[in-house]
């Protein structure tokens, strides 16, 4: 097996990056593709010099523990939890709500969640370096070997579950990319919408903090047309970036029991016959793939693109 050797290059290409304006640093790349769209705080905090992306794992203690909790989202054609199988709700998913009829989606109705904001504190690798690290479940042991990752610890898990969701094929209906740095997400952006978008995230002024909230007035549909992009578990940023056919997406204004305003973004499935009939989702409102719309909210760090 042929092992790339990143140090070396990525030593000179932070010479190059430095000496040339030949290679835009990402947060330029933006502004130079996506002009008249803001660059959102979300992605603005994944951003980092060149210098400093090193050859480093960035997985924290609650991230590890987050994937004996079921908290992994996978595709929808076997659910958001790789354990939906066999899956045993506990009290964090009897009290709080994940998914919900959209029949639910009015004002005064009353719902607990939690803004749950990355605890994965990978940043985005510049993109002359993300392109020439493997990315592959054939060249997994290489990968691990890279960022000094155990081949039977917890991490390298994490990092081959996410490298299969990124390979397996999209359901019925999906389109489906995983951008391995902030130009490859525009770029796919740019290919499915063109350079007119908006962009969105949640906001909220309480995150990690389960509380009662109220949906108030004001409920704004984006679009039937949307790109969902959710930020993965990886070594650094990857985000696992999809359309899907027959979806809606919301911001939902809320006001929690204390006083924190917030607004959320919704995704409502009109058709969930191509799910599988184990989905987490199915469990809990008692329905089944291709009854009546399911409706979810979004992680913190899930951006979500419109064409404007």
């Amino acid at each position: 097996m042929k092992h790339f050797h990143l140090l070396p290059v990525f030593a000179l290409l932070c010479v190059f990056i430095r000496g040339s304006n030949a290679i835009l640093p990402a947060e330029l790349y933006w502004e130079s593709m996506l002009p008249n769209t803001p660059l959102p705080n979300a992605l603005q905090e994944l951003l980092e010099p060149a210098e400093a992306a090193g050859n480093r794992s960035s997985f924290s203690e609650s991230e590890l523990q987050a994937g004996n909790q079921g908290g992994r989202r996978v595709t929808y054609g076997v659910g958001y939890w790789a354990e939906s199988k066999s899956f045993k709700k506990n009290d964090t998913f009897n009290t709080t709500t994940i998914y919900f009829l959209n029949k639910d989606l009015v004002s005064g109705k009353k719902m607990n969640l939690v803004f749950t904001k990355s605890t994965n504190g990978s940043n985005f690798l510049p993109h002359e370096i993300a392109k020439i690290i493997p990315f592959s479940s054939k060249r997994l042991p290489e990968i691990l070997k890279h960022f000094s990752i155990k081949p039977m610890s917890k991490e390298a898990e994490i990092m081959k579950q996410t490298i299969i969701e990124c390979e397996a094929p999209g359901i019925t209906g999906e389109d489906k990319n995983c951008a391995i740095s902030l130009e490859s997400l525009v770029d796919y952006v740019i290919a499915k919408f063109g350079k007119n978008v908006e962009v969105f995230t949640n906001e909220a002024k309480e995150e990690n903090v389960k509380q009662e909230y109220t949906i108030l007035k004001g409920i704004k549909m984006m679009g039937d047309k949307q790109i969902v992009c959710h930020k993965e578990r990886y070594a650094y940023a990857v985000f696992y970036c999809h359309r899907i056919m027959n979806t809606n997406v919301y911001m939902i204004p809320l006001v929690g029991a204390d006083g924190s305003k917030a607004k959320a973004l919704v995704v409502c499935h009109l058709d969930t016959s191509a799910w599988n009939p184990k989905h987490f989702a199915f469990q809990v409102l008692n329905v089944k793939p291709g009854g009546p719309p399911v409706c979810h909210f979004l992680n913190s760090d899930t951006i979500v693109w419109v064409p404007n």
